[in-house]
Order: C-alpha cells, then structure tokens, then sequence
C-alpha cells in the first residue's frame, strides 16, 4: 500500500540488524582470537575495535527493539500517518479540494 508518506513511515529492519550484528560478533570475535594466538597484535587489536563496536550495535538495536510497536511494528501495525506539528505549513485547499497546486507537494506544480 503506497500512501506518499513512506519515508515518515518506514519500517526499520531491527530484527535484520539484530542477527546481521550478531553474525559480526561472532566473527571478529573469531579474528581477535585467532589474531591473538598467531601474534599478531595489530589485526586483534582492529578486531577489538570492530567486536566493540557490534557489541554497542546490538545495545542500540535491543533498546530500540524494546521501544514497542510505535519503533518497530509487526506486520498487524498498519502504517500511519506522520505527525505535522514540526512547524510545516499545510497545503491550502485550492478549487479542485485537493490542495495548492493541485495536490502537488512542491512549491510549483511545474505548469505555467
């Protein structure tokens, strides 16, 4: 169902994100292991880096996950319609009802 809005009402993938971070755990904690009992510091120590920081991903997508619906809705979540009151004004309704510029959401409709 396409309703124009779908950048306001995208769906993330967190649950995508949550396996593919746990997927770059379980490898760089392999290298840093594997890096470390062949002595080479500097590919365990870029390991480390990359295990931290899919470790903090993991937090961040388990935090949003744990947000409810309104962040992440299932499938039985419709899409709805984004909230307006970040200061935009709203197309005026033109003759034809459907709003300045014929329903176009740009400054000009592009006719003379």
């Amino acid at each position: 169902m396409r309703t124009g809005s779908e950048p306001a009402t995208a769906r993330s993938p967190l649950r995508m994100r949550l396996w593919l971070s746990l997927w770059g755990v379980l490898w760089t904690l392999f290298g840093l292991v594997a890096f470390s009992l062949t002595g080479r510091p500097g590919w365990a120590a870029a390991c480390a880096v990359v295990l931290l920081l899919a470790i903090l991903d993991l937090c961040v997508i388990t935090y949003r996950m744990r947000q409810g619906p309104h962040y992440q809705p299932g499938r039985d979540v419709p899409p709805y319609e984004p909230e307006h009151d970040d200061g935009r004004p709203r197309p005026e309704p033109g003759p034809d009802r459907r709003g300045r510029n014929g329903g176009w959401a740009g400054p000009s409709s592009g006719h003379p």
